[in-house]
């Protein structure tokens, strides 16, 4: 097999839950020899399900299970005098290192960047925080929740013609924890790009990661629209909300349509049978259906869309050259034909929680492709790998840290 895209570069985790562990799967997804530090009592994902079985136990979080596949795992108390020498040593031979500790926490440790260039002057440190190291809001502690409210989301989320009051309506939470996930890829990417620099020049470089910022990045067509116009783009606008566009109800679900233009309009037409009621006047052109309420169209559609399928209604615009999206619950995606056939759901090992279904590489290279090679570590499994083969500790000497609780 060839090497992958990072083979050769050594990642440090020191992150927990969602954000900073992802942005090092991904990292180590392409390749890199990723080492993930929990603190003794391990990292607070662990605690968090699906378990299976709705069991709790720490070994088998469905969370953790995700975020940290393909990573070596380390216990080590970086608040303890041992745990910052054993910390220094790691970092000597790393090439990135990914923390999420509140500002100023590393530097109090006094294993800031300005201290661990010292040591290391190729290092790539990122730090990813809820607002940043700088400004007025850095101490403030804040969950997903408060983040995804800070930047907008909950005001953008969802939209549906369905719903015309919607706008009115108090912000709402994205689904899951979408923008933890997305902070954790833009923390992946600043990352890729120091990295590529270093290959220029030979330095590495302190990465602020902001979270409240990285997830404003995804709006800019809203923000934009704000700062300039004073148009608050939220939830779906006057002129997206029509009757001819949105979320209809079928008889399995859901899709997503619009048919605003001409020809998707005599598509669906074509497709239902050419009904009588779509003779009316008010139907015959484009510039009258713009003027259509709801009430003018999903009392004709509604009961039609009831009686078939997403799949019926899928591919019978698809061969009639309409765009058309159906809407599939997670628990149907794994199923689909087309994800068997791309292989994207692959089965891992694990020893405490079995064998499970894992969503597999984020993209397809054709010489250095992802892999899953590795479950998510028990808590300390690789410390006598990590702390004996790679820095020389000694059996008693691993004992020894790990009854005073350093690892």
């Amino acid at each position: 097999m060839p090497d992958k895209a990072l083979s050769g570069t050594k990642v440090l985790e020191y992150a927990q839950f969602v954000s900073g562990p992802y942005c090092a799967k991904i990292m180590a997804g392409f390749g890199a020899d990723v080492t993930k530090i929990e603190p003794p009592e391990g990292d607070i994902a662990r605690k968090r399900g699906p378990f299976p079985g709705d069991s709790p136990h720490p070994e088998r979080s469905g969370l953790f299970l995700y975020v940290n596949t393909n990573k070596l795992g380390i216990t080590l108390a970086l608040d303890s005098p041992q745990g910052k020498e054993i910390f220094k040593k790691l970092v000597r031979d790393t090439d990135v290192f990914i923390e999420d500790t509140a500002p100023g926490t590393m530097e109090r440790l006094g294993l800031d960047y300005s201290a661990l260039k010292e040591i290391n002057p190729g290092l790539i440190m990122a730090s990813i925080t809820p607002f940043g190291q700088t400004g007025p809001h850095r101490d403030y502690k804040a969950y997903y929740l408060n983040l995804c409210q800070g930047s907008g989301l909950g005001y953008a989320t969802p939209y549906t013609p369905l719903d015309p009051q919607i706008l009115d309506r108090p912000p709402l939470k994205e689904g899951g924890l979408i923008s933890e996930y997305d902070c954790g890829t833009t923390a992946a990417i600043a990352i890729l790009s120091a990295l590529y620099a270093r290959m220029f020049t030979g330095e590495g470089q302190r990465i602020d990661v902001s979270k409240q910022e990285a997830l404003l990045n995804l709006q800019r067509p809203e923000m934009a629209a704000c700062l300039t116009d004073g148009e608050r783009l939220s939830r779906g606008t006057s002129e997206h909300v029509d009757a001819l566009s949105g979320l209809y109800p079928c008889k399995d679900g859901y899709v997503y349509a619009m048919f605003s233009e001409d020809h998707h309009w005599h598509a669906l037409m074509d497709l239902m049978g050419n009904p009588e009621w779509a003779k009316n006047e008010k139907f015959s052109t484009v510039e009258k259906r713009r003027e259509l309420q709801l009430e003018d169209t999903h009392p004709h559609l509604m009961p039609w869309l009831a009686e078939h399928t997403r799949e019926e209604i899928l591919h019978g615009l698809q061969t009639r050259r309409t765009p058309l999206g159906p809407l599939y619950k997670i628990a149907e995606v794994p199923h689909t034909e087309h994800m068997r056939v791309r292989e994207f759901f692959v089965e891992l090992s694990h020893p405490e929680a079995g064998t499970l279904s894992y969503p597999s590489a984020i993209a397809k290279f054709s010489e250095s492709p992802m892999t899953l090679e590795r479950p998510a570590p028990l808590l300390g499994q690789h410390n006598e790998a990590i702390y004996g083969q790679r820095l020389g500790y000694s059996s008693e000497e691993l004992s020894r840290l790990k009854d005073t609780g350093v690892i």
